[in-house]
């Protein structure tokens, strides 16, 4: 073969060569470039489960405002409407130079007397902190049990003629299953070290010593219930024989008992009570790794069988 075919063959074999090593490089240049996308994905996402993203920030430059907190849903723990959640939120709402008064915007049919309680006590020392500043409750679609516990350590208290109201009462419920596992032939196996060990267990027959002293635990929790009632509303309140029997009334009723102080919307509490129309939202907020997490946990406690029985609720 001659010299020139020799060069043309090399020629085309550099050429060739070349381009793939060319092709090689795009490709690891694109490869590069979907990697460090896909880890700042997955570096954004652990940003939202770890609760980095979602957390309320301190307002600045808000001006003279009204400052609103919201306690929606049931009282819990583990909830929104929750100690853990309310109490920051109030505190933050207190404690800005530029808050003229302070709305708690309630919606809850009641929970955990704990955590209502925590919530109360909290309200009552920021006002005792803070005697300028004032906090009036503005009730939604409802305030009941839990829900008006909270309510009564506010200043003054703002229902819509149609919101409910009241439901000062405690309640602990369950389930009993004796018939239907003598139906089904099945046989109870319990064993305790301790008499009362087994406390109001469902598979089991009522103990009636167990249920008397049940009613006498919930009887001194409601006392607990009506001496904040009356240390909150004082003379404002009229009370009657149903006052603390449990009874729900609509807001215009409420009113008419004292347990509520008149009609308002946050809006209408801000400008013409507090005198302050700008409203600023210092409610925490959940984050999305924490509703996940409650989610999971939720459904792996379902799954397992799991079921909160006979907790006591003001409800």
């Amino acid at each position: 073969m001659s010299e020139p075919d020799n060069n043309w063959e090399r020629g085309v074999l550099e050429k060739l060569a070349m381009s793939a090593i060319q092709e090689q490089r795009r490709a690891r240049h694109w490869g590069i470039f979907f990697k460090v996308l896909t880890f700042g994905y997955l570096f954004i996402l652990l940003f939202i489960f770890m609760g980095w993203f979602g957390q309320k920030e301190p307002v600045l430059g808000s001006g003279k405002h009204t400052a609103l907190v919201d306690m929606q849903g049931v009282i819990a723990a583990d909830s929104p409407a929750g100690a853990d959640f309310l109490i920051p939120s109030l505190q933050d709402a207190f404690k800005d130079k530029n808050t003229q008064g302070v709305i708690l915007r309630i919606n809850s049919p009641g929970g955990s007397p704990v955590q209502a309680g925590q919530i109360n006590d909290e309200i009552r020392r920021l006002r005792a902190q803070y005697p300028q500043i004032q906090l009036h409750v503005v009730v939604d679609d409802i305030c009941a049990s839990g829900g008006y516990y909270v309510a009564a350590a506010a200043d003054k208290i703002f229902v819509d003629k149609a919101s409910l109201i009241g439901s000062i009462g405690v309640l602990m419920d369950g389930f009993g299953f004796t018939g239907t596992m003598e139906k089904l032939g099945v046989e109870r196996r319990l064993l305790t070290a301790g008499e009362n060990k087994g406390f109001l267990d469902p598979f089991s027959p009522q103990n009636p010593e167990q249920v008397a002293y049940t009613k006498q635990m919930l009887t001194e929790i409601h006392q607990q219930f009506i001496d904040v009632v009356k240390q909150g509303r004082g003379a404002r309140l009229k009370e009657t024989p149903d006052t603390f029997s449990g009874l729900v009334w609509n807001g215009q009723r409420g009113v008419e008992l004292g347990l509520a102080d008149g009609f308002g919307s946050v809006e209408s509490v801000a400008r013409d009570v507090i005198k302050a129309e700008k409203i600023v939202d210092y409610t925490m907020k959940e984050s999305f790794g924490e509703r996940l997490a409650k989610r999971f946990g939720a459904g792996v406690a379902s799954a397992l069988g799991y079921s909160a029985q006979g907790g006591v609720a003001l409800r």
